[in-house]
C-alpha cells in the first residue's frame, strides 16, 4: 500500500489575514487555503511545516492521519477557560495526550500510533467536521471528551483496576463523541458501557436555565453582555459553563457510586458477548427463513417435474448434449430436482439406474462427470 497522508486545520475563532495566507503558502504550494483552513494531503514526501508552531500561531483544531496507522486531533482552548487541575483526573494515567501552554492558550494533542482501522482516502475531509463539535462543548463545560481519553488509557491496561471513573458516564453520546471514538478506534463496547449513564444526573430544562440566569447579579449580566458587544468570542460558551456548574450546585439527586475500570471492561464484554449472540441469532432465522423459502421453491419445481413425466429427461439429455458449462449446469441441477422427487415418490432404485445410464453414455464428458461428482 502506498503512503498516505493527510493535514488538516481549521481557525474557529478568526480569520487569516492575507499576509498570514502568504506565509502558510510558503509552507506549501499545494495546500488548499482558505480564509480559514489549511488542507493537504501526502503520497509522498512530508510536510514542511511544524503542526504545534501552526496551532500556536494561527488555528484552534488540527487533525492529522497516516495510512500506517498514526492518527492525532489537536485543540487550541483559551487557557482562562480550562481548569487544568480538574482535567488532571482524566489524564493522569494516558502517554497518548499532552497540554501544552501557547501564550493565553492551552493545546491539547491527542495521537495514536498502530491503530488498525481500514483506511479509506475518499473520505478524509469529513473527519475534522465531525470532530470540530468537541471544542464548544469542551469549552461549555462539557467533559465527555476527555472521559473518553481515560477510557483509551483503561484501554491500554494503563488504570488500575480499583480506579473510579473521572464522572458519572458520557450519555447520551453525541454524533462528534462517537465520530471520536471512532477515529481513535476506542472499543465501541466500552464507549457503550461508558454511555449506559449520564453525563449529569439532571437534564438542564428551559425553566431550570431562565432560572439559574434570573439569578445572575445585574453586574455580571452587564458584564457578559459588554463582552459581547466588544466581540470576545467565548462569551456564550462561558455562559453556558456558568449555568452547568450553579445547575450541578442545585441538584439534589443522590450521588450514584462510581463504576471501576474493572467494572466497566466487565460491562463491556458482557455488550460484545449480547452483541455476538443477537448477530448469531440473526444468522440463524436469516438462515431458516432462506432454507424454508428454498425447500417451498423446490416443492413447486417438483411439481412441474412430476406433471412433466418423460419429457423432463429429454431435456436433461439436450442440455448434456449442448456440450458447454450452462448445459452441463441446467442438466445436473434437473437431476438433483429428479433425485429429490424420486425419494419423495419412493422410485429411487429406478432413478439411480436412468442416472448411471447417463453416466456410461456421457462417461468422455469430463465436465459433467465432474458435475455428477459433486452432486453426490
Amino acid at each position: 500500500m502506498s503512503e498516505y497522508q493527510y493535514y488538516e486545520f481549521q481557525s474557529v475563532d478568526r480569520t487569516l489575514g492575507e499576509a498570514d495566507r502568504r506565509a502558510l503558502r510558503d509552507l506549501s504550494s499545494r495546500a488548499r487555503i482558505t480564509a480559514t483552513s489549511f488542507t493537504n494531503s501526502y503520497n509522498w514526501g512530508d510536510f514542511r511545516g511544524d503542526p504545534d508552531e501552526l496551532m500556536a500561531r494561527w488555528f484552534d483544531l488540527h487533525l492529522y492521519f497516516a495510512n500506517w496507522g498514526s492518527r492525532r486531533l489537536m485543540i487550541k482552548l483559551p487557557a482562562r477557560l480550562v481548569d487544568q487541575n480538574r482535567l488532571g483526573a482524566f489524564l493522569a494515567a494516558t502517554d497518548d495526550v499532552m497540554l501544552r501552554a501557547a501564550g493565553e492558550n492551552v493545546i491539547i494533542s491527542i495521537s495514536r500510533d498502530e491503530l488498525e482501522f481500514e483506511f479509506r482516502d475518499d473520505d478524509d475531509s469529513v473527519w475534522l467536521a465531525a470532530l470540530a463539535p468537541l471544542r464548544a462543548d469542551a469549552l461549555a463545560g462539557d467533559l465527555r471528551l476527555f472521559y473518553l481519553l481515560w477510557l483509551m488509557a483503561v484501554e491500554a491496561n494503563a488504570i488500575e483496576p480499583d480506579e473510579p471513573e473521572p464522572m458519572p458516564g458520557i450519555g447520551p453520546l453525541t454524533d462528534a463523541l462517537e465520530a471520536f471514538a471512532e477515529f481513535f478506534c476506542i472499543d465501541r463496547n466500552l464507549v457503550l458501557a461508558a454511555a449506559e449513564r449520564s453525563a449529569v444526573r439532571d437534564e438542564l430544562s428551559p425553566e431550570t436555565v431562565g432560572r439559574i440566569v434570573a439569578a445572575m447579579s445585574d453586574a455580571e449580566k452587564t458584564g457578559l453582555l459588554l463582552r459581547v458587544l466588544d466581540g470576545e468570542p467565548h462569551v456564550p460558551a462561558e455562559l453556558r459553563a456558568l449555568v452547568r456548574s450553579r445547575a450541578e450546585l442545585q441538584v439534589t439527586t443522590p450521588p450514584v457510586a462510581p463504576r471501576t475500570a474493572a467494572g466497566l471492561l466487565a460491562r463491556a464484554d458482557e455488550i460484545r458477548l449480547a452483541r455476538k449472540r443477537a448477530e448469531a441469532e440473526l444468522v440463524e432465522a436469516q438462515r431458516r427463513l432462506e432454507a424454508e423459502a428454498a425447500k417451498k421453491a423446490q416443492e413447486v419445481r417438483l411439481e412441474v417435474l412430476r406433471r412433466r413425466g418423460e419429457s423432463i429427461w429429454r431435456d436433461v439429455e439436450d442440455e448434456i448434449m449442448r456440450r458447454n458449462p450452462a448445459g452441463y449446469d441446467k442438466a445436473t441441477a434437473l437431476l438433483s430436482d429428479l433425485q429429490a422427487l424420486a425419494e419423495k415418490e419412493g422410485s429411487v432404485e429406478e432413478f439411480r439406474l436412468r442416472l448411471q445410464s447417463i453416466r456410461e453414455r456421457h462417461a468422455g464428458k469430463g465436465r459433467f462427470i465432474e458435475r455428477l461428482t459433486l452432486l453426490g
